[in-house]
């Protein structure tokens, strides 16, 4: 569940910590497969790397990270950039805000935070312009809670419908991010909309494979346990971060 004491994480620093939270990370994403009756390999681990410099990605990198997630644009575009020399793809996981559309064309390889159609009409544009497609995830808030980005529940199919005129985007599935709380079944519910929404949207074939990117490092072992096919995960690899989620929400 979330609230996990930041204790709980301390900093990796070396090839030899990141090799080792990963490989505990890997470990409780089996073993929550196997309690809930799924395939081994089910689950996507997104290690998010947001306010990680530089030099500690590196290390990421040498234990075996292949993909970052970031919650801001300008962020992931300075690390895009510093560690060109490196074989790493960038998911986008925030809020995007128009202005920012070119540059998310430009290197992203999956962005999984769009929520309403400027974005979409603004990064399909930007993706024709460079001859690029993008995979993209919806994001619900199915929490219902105000400092929260995403559609709303009731919004989602009619929005999904809109998305094949933006030929440059490739619909992956949803994403939502649950309640912070340490009571498991308030959680649960957050997760077991996201499903029963792609569920909906995989019968009106609106959501190409009807991924679900669900769980972070406090619940995703919840998240599996109700069809998450994607789990973003940052301070259990990397360690606990000196700044709050909050600070990448509305009115930070």
């Amino acid at each position: 569940m979330t609230g996990i004491d930041a204790t709980d994480y301390p900093a990796a620093r070396t090839v030899e910590d990141f090799t080792h939270n990963l490989r505990a990370v890997n470990a409780r994403i089996e073993a929550a497969l196997q309690r809930a009756g799924r395939s081994p390999g089910e689950v996507r681990l997104l290690p998010v790397s947001k306010t990680v410099d530089e030099d500690r990605l590196r290390l990421a990198v040498a234990a075996g990270c292949t993909m970052f997630g970031e919650n801001k644009v300008q962020e992931a575009m300075r690390k895009w950039r510093n560690l060109s020399d490196l074989d790493v793809r960038w998911s986008v996981i925030g809020h995007l805000q128009t202005n920012k559309a070119k540059d998310v064309a430009e290197f992203a390889t999956e962005f999984q935070a769009l929520d309403n159609l400027r974005a979409a009409a603004a990064l399909d544009r930007r993706l024709q312009a460079v001859g690029r497609q993008l995979d993209v995830y919806v994001q619900v808030n199915t929490s219902g809670e105000e400092s929260k980005y995403g559609l709303g529940p009731d919004d989602v199919i009619a929005f999904l419908k809109t998305l094949p005129a933006y030929t440059a985007l490739r619909v992956r599935g949803l994403m939502t991010i649950a309640v912070f709380s340490s009571d498991a079944d308030r959680v649960r519910e957050c997760f077991r909309l996201l499903r029963a929404l792609r569920d909906e949207a995989r019968d009106l074939d609106l959501v190409g494979p009807g991924e679900l990117s669900m769980g972070m490092s406090g619940d995703y072992e919840l998240a599996i346990a109700e069809g998450s096919t994607c789990v973003r995960v940052g301070q259990a690899i990397f360690g606990a971060r000196a700044t709050p989620d909050s600070h990448y929400w509305p009115g930070s």
